[in-house]
């Protein structure tokens, strides 16, 4: 099985890149399951060139393969200004359509620096990827307060974000191998 996790801002030093790393290592652990990470530090400058939407910087062409390549989606998205970063937004909006999302199984992990963890950018993106035809899976996870709750390796440490992740990781897995079936 591939999974593709997708670090959802540019940002450098970021925290979401932290909890990104450290999610591909909790899958990569699990038997039969090959991560591939997507950092979006590594988008192209010349996607801001309004000629890249009809032709897409070579550079790119790698971050877009993991995605069309992957049984499965997982996307880690901070909260910016009530919603999801503008580079994961480019990002999506570079991908093919409607083959990248469509009936592709994705599941969202939301940061943020506030109470409610990274709930408003998860539902728009929740949002998007249903436009998009994507299966999402249901049990999503939000790491709020992310300055205090997560160490120096990306690992939530509050008891109910550890428990929430080990049970997507598993949870996720197996309903990616159950649609395939």
């Amino acid at each position: 099985m591939k999974l593709t996790i997708i670090s959802g801002t540019n940002r450098r030093d970021s925290r979401t890149l932290l909890v990104a790393k450290h999610v591909a290592g909790l899958y990569g652990a699990v038997d039969g399951v090959d991560v591939t990470l997507v950092d979006l530090q590594d988008l192209p400058p010349g996607l801001l060139d309004p000629d890249a939407y009809a032709n897409k910087p070579e550079a790119l062409t790698p971050m877009v393969d993991a995605v069309l390549h992957a049984d499965g989606l997982v996307i880690v998205t901070p909260e910016y200004n009530g919603s999801f970063p503008g580079a994961l937004k480019l990002f999506i909006d570079m991908l093919p359509f409607p083959q990248a999302f469509d009936k592709r199984p994705v599941a969202f992990i939301g940061i943020a620096a506030g109470y409610w963890g990274g709930l408003r950018p998860v539902e728009h993106l929740q949002q998007v990827f249903g436009y998009r035809n994507a299966l999402q899976y249901p049990e999503r996870v939000f790491c709020p307060s992310a300055h205090n709750s997560i160490d120096e390796h990306g690992a939530p440490t509050v008891p109910l974000a550890i428990e929430l992740l080990g049970k997507q990781v598993t949870g996720f897995v197996d309903f990616i191998r159950r649609l395939k079936a």
